[in-house]
């Protein structure tokens, strides 16, 4: 949640900032703006609302500085509006600072500096920084900065100018993302890797209780006692066109249709000669052997795939395992030892609750294994071993592509288990493998009949609550599929085990009443039927995605989503496509903006 850029150099440093800020939209905001250093002053313009409205005042008044830093903010103390937008300047208007995270203390850290004598004007946390900074300033920012972060409890990415410093800026990172990025007579920071990349691939990636000083010409990054640190330059591979929407209408769209090229990008690399090596993992038989619980923790859509990982890790590799919600995980006191394996899932690898989940497995003597799509995120780095999703930059706040990618990835975790533990032999081993080979070529397929499941939405976009039943894998489909469609059509949803209808769900399926039913394990096709037509019973209307053998359910259900034939095991990976699909269309008959759906962020870095 929340974006930073920072820019100090040759060139106009606002045009810079307001397009690294685009560029950050996706993590969700309900105002932005911009502090500039100019002729011994910092300005600083902003406003509630989206961009556009930021522009407009700055076309009013375009700062013509060389140093700035901009953000964009999603609201967690104080309402969204102008006076508690970022950024936030001290009482004397000497210092401005954006912030990114939650000062857990900021009411203590208030009322000392309130007792001092400084005025507050918004009701935000961030404030309390600004201040702190100028109370610690004594002619050197970089020391003020130091020991106002000793000072705060909780997680920070901060950007501060002072107008003492025409030549320098400062920023500091606990818990949120922040990179540096490296340019020829100019230098960047920013919240995630695309703001910057259309200026530079060369960029250092600030570790927690990192304090860096940027000047146009050079970088200093210092740790939490003012000692130099020394960092290693990470370069950028992939492309900034990824990361734009190439014809498609959505990002989201455009996603979804990557789904093909990104599952074989996760699978490939980690075939070969019909064996499966999951990077640098070294987790041994005789590893397993003595792993006696596996806890997958995570959050939304990666709760989701977790709840899958559960299902076939135990029923393939016979070891038992829990899934928890990262936000709850380390507040039941879990009982962790150095014989469990903790798997966290996370698209962008910053996620508060799970990063924080991680460490408290780590502290308690857990191995960890950590699933994670960007490169080099605070999870990847804080882990034990890391397995990458190679879904490339997923813009839409909705997550498509990234949750394919996660179920590729845990299903070579269960695979090369199984194997190794010998639970699986040969041929299923090798049965398995040929299955994941042909998995893109199957959700291209799928992609390919979207007028099916566009028409059914255009007739029942006006659908008020909406039902998801499935059992086993299908309900963990269920869970995804109603979360996607409460993410950006905003209609209520809910799903359910096909077997609790009748304890109680039921009496709310009246005529009309849409229910989704994926159907797609072999075993339950015939208990997915009866709960089918017990809804159908009460007047319900049906739209059922099941493999093509599947012909009974066409007798049940009022419109069928047919996907190709596979492994019941496997069929998740391909039948969640129809799902996303089918919340994108729901979301567009309605006029919603499916890429920033209200209210919700992409990396969610607060606890």
């Amino acid at each position: 949640m929340c974006g930073i850029v920072g820019y100090i150099g040759d060139k106009i440093a606002t045009p810079i900032l307001i397009n690294g800020l685009k560029k950050l939209e996706y993590r969700g905001y309900d105002s932005a703006g911009i502090a500039t250093y100019d002729s011994n002053c910092v300005n600083v313009i902003k406003c509630k609302g989206r961009l556009a409205a930021l522009e407009s005042k700055l076309n009013e008044e375009m700062p013509s500085a060389n140093m700035g830093i901009g953000h964009t903010r999603w609201a967690t103390h104080g309402e969204p509006n102008d006076v508690n937008s970022h950024p936030h300047i001290s009482q004397s208007g000497k210092f401005a600072v954006v912030h990114n995270g939650i000062i857990e203390n900021y009411i203590k850290l208030k009322d000392f500096l309130q007792s001092q004598g400084y005025e507050f004007k918004s009701e935000t946390d961030t404030e309390v920084v600004a201040h702190l900074i100028e109370y610690h300033y004594k002619g050197d920012l970089i020391n003020a900065v130091i020991e106002c972060v000793n000072d705060i409890e909780g997680s920070y990415a901060l950007g501060v100018i002072c107008s003492d410093c025409e030549t320098q800026f400062v920023a500091a990172r606990k818990d949120s993302p922040l990179i540096v990025g490296l340019g020829k007579n100019e230098n960047f920071i920013a919240s995630d890797i695309p703001a910057i990349l259309e200026y530079t691939r060369d960029i250092y990636i600030l570790e927690d209780k990192e304090v860096v000083s940027l000047t146009k010409d050079e970088v200093k990054v210092f740790n939490i006692l003012g000692a130099e640190v020394k960092k290693e330059i990470y370069h950028v591979t992939w492309d900034a066109t990824s990361a734009e929407k190439s014809g498609y209408e959505h990002f989201m769209m455009k996603e979804m249709f990557e789904e093909p090229k990104v599952i074989r990008d996760t699978l490939s690399p980690r075939i070969a000669d019909d064996k499966i090596s999951l990077d640098n993992i070294n987790i041994t038989a005789k590893d397993l052997e003595n792993i006696d619980k596996i806890y997958i923790v995570a959050c939304g859509t990666a709760y989701h795939a977790g709840v899958v990982g559960k299902y076939i890790i135990e029923k393939l590799a016979k070891i038992p395992v829990e899934i928890d919600i990262a936000s709850e995980f380390r507040y039941r006191d879990p009982l962790l030892s150095d014989r469990n394996l903790v798997i966290i899932i996370s698209q962008s690898g910053e996620t508060l609750d799970t990063l924080v989940a991680l460490k408290e497995s780590k502290k308690r003597g857990a191995k960890t294994l950590s699933i994670v799509n960007v490169v080099g995120s605070s999870i990847s780095r804080e882990s034990d071993y890391v397995l990458y999703t190679w879904a490339g930059p997923e813009i839409a706040v909705a997550s498509t592509k990234a949750y394919n990618t996660q179920l590729a990835a845990l299903y070579l975790v269960a695979f090369d288990f199984a194997y190794k533990k010998g639970h699986i032999d040969d041929a299923a081993y090798k049965n398995y493998i040929s299955q994941l080979k042909e998995l893109p070529s199957k959700v291209e397929e799928v992609l390919k009949n979207k007028e099916v499941i566009q028409k059914f939405s255009s007739q029942h976009y006006n659908a008020k609550s909406i039902f998801f039943i499935g059992r086993g894998l299908d309900y963990a489909l269920s869970m995804e599929g109603s979360l996607k469609l409460k993410e950006i059509s905003y209609i209520h949803s809910e799903a359910y085990a096909g077997g609790e209808l009748k304890h109680g769900t039921i009496a709310l399926i009246e005529q009309g009443t849409l229910v989704v039913c994926p159907v797609t394990q072999d075993d339950l096709i015939d208990k997915m039927v009866s709960n089918i037509r017990e809804v159908k019973a009460r007047g319900a209307v049906v739209m059922a995605i099941t493999q093509e053998k599947n012909s009974s359910i066409d007798k049940v259900a009022d419109v069928v989503i047919t996907v190709p034939d596979i492994d019941s095991l496997l069929a998740p990976i391909i039948a969640v496509t129809p799902l996303q699909l089918f919340a994108y269309y729901m979301a567009i008959e309605k006029g919603c903006d499916v890429d920033k759906p209200r209210n919700l962020a992409k990396s969610v870095t607060v606890e």
